[in-house]
């Protein structure tokens, strides 16, 4: 569904954290299709994809069950996320004061932030040896400058641009990697490619796991993609193209990656294997992928930035910043990350892949608590003026109810936990396997929606929510 602003709306975005008023609506479901694919065939989620042969010790087969079980049950989570968009009209972090209050959702605000530009800070890293196997004369210190530089011009363009080139890149890396899959097919290097490994319940948890914290991750800016459709828009549209775009782009991707390990020798690195496993047409895919990094990482430096400026706006409440304050905070975000990748050990993605896991512990009871609150308890309808106010309009500072159902959803997962920090018993006994994500989705949401409708306040929030409707 398109609107006449479409047309007329501004390249250059100009609302950041603000509401999006009707007549600045603009743009089609479709897109968020495009986007998600496009975004999700990038070597990051080949590198995370190959690990479910590379380190759990997958066969081909088992592996690939494995993938698609984690998107396709990740993806719903995401996906439920991003219809929430166009009926809010804003991006997603803030609206999580809804749900813990003004100052009681600065906890998951920071950690996205920060998961954000761990994100935007791997991933130049990766374009810098992307760039630096295109071009040997190019060094990967200046490789990451440029990937940096390429990815800070498309977040500070912002939406409207992000999505074009998603449209785009959508049937550039599509075509791109189905050549990529039927050249390694026909040229498989090794003799146990159908063989290698084998099938072990704990690897197969581990990776179904790895596959849904993937889609996940994306849970917390996932709507700031979807806030400028109209807000007639259909849920069930956004669900599905958004689900479909992102399970399929990232199946793929992790695909991709176990297929080119498995063809080439064991212990290559995965873009090297990648590499020699796409032989003549490998430089071009080398050149699609390092495309890919810049566009899709200006995503993270997007929901990066807006996580800051939530940040600060909680205290400025009066502030609600433009464009020009956006390009300002993404270039000294940008300028920082550039400083850290080139400074960084070897293992940088690696070290960023431990983070991921240990921040991605506190964000799922806040998926289950800000997903249930929207769909069960105020089922869509909010009071935006509220939630920009300083004491959080009649929502409050704190909402004890949440934050007390966030601290539980994140005990419960200490036993399942199987991160860098700590191993729990639980994740101990089945070789390793985190189903820490499981448990917190399952305990926090049926225990936050008991806890919301025993608030004695529910029902004003409930009355005060229809507001939302008039803005």
């Amino acid at each position: 569904m398109a609107t006449p602003a479409a047309s007329s709306a501004p390249l250059i975005e100009k609302h950041t954290i603000g509401y999006v008023p009707p007549e600045d609506r603009h743009g089609k479901v479709r897109d968020l299709f495009t986007l998600w694919f496009g975004g999700n065939i990038a070597p990051l989620p080949i590198v995370t994809g190959a690990l479910g042969v590379q380190l759990f010790h997958l066969n081909l087969l088992w592996g690939i069950v494995a993938i698609l079980v984690g998107h396709l049950v990740g993806g719903v989570l995401m996906a439920l996320h991003s219809a929430q968009g166009p009926q809010m009209g804003i991006p997603q972090m803030i609206q999580s004061r809804a749900q813990f209050g003004s100052l009681g959702a600065l906890l998951v605000v920071l950690i996205a932030g920060v998961m954000y530009i761990g994100f935007f800070a791997s991933n130049i890293v990766l374009a810098g040896k992307s760039l630096h196997g295109v071009v040997d004369s190019v060094p990967v210190p200046v490789g990451i400058v440029i990937g940096a530089v390429g990815s800070g011009i498309i977040g500070i363009i912002g939406y409207r641009f992000i999505h074009v080139l998603n449209r785009i890149g959508t049937w550039v890396l599509g075509i791109g990697i189905v050549v990529g899959f039927g050249y390694i097919f026909t040229h498989i290097q090794t003799d146990d490619f159908l063989t290698r490994g084998s099938f072990n319940f704990s690897g197969w948890l581990a990776t179904v796991s790895l596959a849904a914290l993937w889609q996940i991750a994306f849970a917390p800016y996932v709507s700031d993609y979807s806030r400028y459709l109209p807000a007639d828009v259909k849920v069930s549209s956004t669900f599905w193209t958004t689900y479909l775009g992102s399970a399929l782009g990232s199946s793929l991707a992790f695909i991709f990656g176990a297929v080119a390990v498995l063809a080439t020798p064991v212990g290559m690195d995965t873009m090297d294997a990648v590499k020699l496993a796409t032989g003549s047409i490998g430089p071009l895919m080398l050149v699609l992928f390092l495309l890919s990094v810049i566009s899709h990482n200006a995503l993270n430096l997007y929901g990066a930035v807006l996580s800051l400026i939530t940040l600060v706006q909680t205290f400025a409440y009066r502030w609600i910043p433009t464009a020009k304050s956006r390009a300002v905070i993404s270039i000294i975000v940008l300028l920082a990350c550039c400083f850290a990748a080139v400074g960084a050990s070897k293992d940088f993605i690696g070290h960023f892949v431990d983070m991921v896991l240990v921040l991605l512990v506190v964000l799922v009871p806040w998926t289950a608590i800000n997903l249930i609150d929207f769909y069960a308890i105020h089922k869509g309808q909010y009071d935006i003026q509220s939630i920009f106010q300083v004491d959080g309009g009649i929502y409050g500072r704190y909402n004890p109810q949440a934050l007390l159902a966030y601290a539980i959803g994140i005990a419960v997962q200490i036993p399942f936990m199987n991160t860098p920090l700590y191993v729990g018993p639980v994740s101990a006994h089945i070789n390793g396997a985190d189903l820490s994500w499981l448990v917190g989705l399952l305990v926090t949401s049926p225990l936050y929606f008991w806890l919301a409708n025993r608030d004695t306040s529910y029902r004003r929030r409930m009355m005060g929510g229809k507001l939302a409707s008039s803005l």
